[in-house]
């Protein structure tokens, strides 16, 4: 069986709409026929559950602490969808040890094997987790706003990852635009800077409209793809995923040795 391929959904600062962005995309995957993983990676301050309605019994922290059955732990929320639920407001899971990483890298390895994509959703900024998470993980997509502060702190995290971390690709995303232009004057402004300071080459996956079928989906703690599937937020976030499966991924770069997850 052919390894998962392991996606992480990240951002330099937090309210970019990320974890509502990793729910979706999840979810288009999964509906173009995908086993989809979804990791809650904001171990500390976890959000995925909120966003479904999720009625959680066990989650990351007890498998680290007590023993807990990974595969038990893995909740179904779709066809070919589910997901592995982090712990809330326990800020120490934000800043794992060795010894717990490499226990999570076991567990991810142990749960993530039948499926074709594993997506963690990580926390903001640049915290130890957050890092572990982007080396671990096959292909970085970072999320970003209009925001100048959005993109002053992408730019961060991609200058960490490239230059600690010797992260050379990473695929951006831009969350809610008001137009075309404002879309791609954001790609562009961020691409010029890391072409310019980090001699890389930025790849723009695409981006997703504000739209209010978004605000509507996360009151009612559903994905706004199958609440309003007509919507322009869902259309595009299908676009998204249909990129996704087609990127040419043959060649990639090795990164700094570390825990990797393969399929047992």
């Amino acid at each position: 069986m052919a390894e998962p391929k392991i996606w992480c959904i990240t951002s330099g600062k937090g309210g970019v709409g990320k974890t509502c962005l990793a729910v979706n995309l999840a979810f288009a995957l999964a509906n173009q026929g995908k086993q989809v993983l979804l990791v809650d990676g904001d171990l500390g301050l976890a959000n995925v559950d909120v966003l479904l309605g999720l009625e959680v019994t066990a989650n990351v922290r007890d498998i680290l602490d007590r023993g807990a059955d990974p595969r038990e732990t893995v909740i179904e929320v779709h066809p070919g969808l589910r997901v592995l639920p982090a712990s809330s407001g326990v800020p120490e899971m934000a800043n794992l040890g060795p010894d717990d990483q490499a226990l999570l890298g076991e567990v991810l390895a142990s749960v993530a094997a039948p499926f074709d994509h594993v997506l963690v959703d990580t926390g903001a900024g640049l915290g130890p987790a957050v890092l572990w998470f982007n080396n671990l993980a096959d292909h970085s997509l970072v999320v970003v706003t209009p925001d100048p502060t959005a993109l002053t702190d992408a730019y961060a995290l991609i200058k960490v990852l490239a230059q600690h971390y010797q992260h050379r690709r990473f695929l951006i995303i831009v969350n809610g635009f008001q137009g075309e232009r404002e879309a791609r004057q954001t790609f562009e402004t961020l691409a010029q800077a890391a072409a310019r300071f980090l001699d890389l080459h930025l790849e723009n996956l695409g981006a997703v409209p504000a739209d209010p079928a978004v605000k509507r989906a996360l009151r009612s703690q559903s994905p706004f793809l199958g609440q309003f599937p007509q919507s322009r937020a869902s259309q595009a976030v299908k676009n998204l995923a249909t990129r996704l499966l087609g990127l040419d991924l043959t060649c990639q770069p090795a990164k700094m040795p570390t825990t990797r997850v393969h399929a047992i």
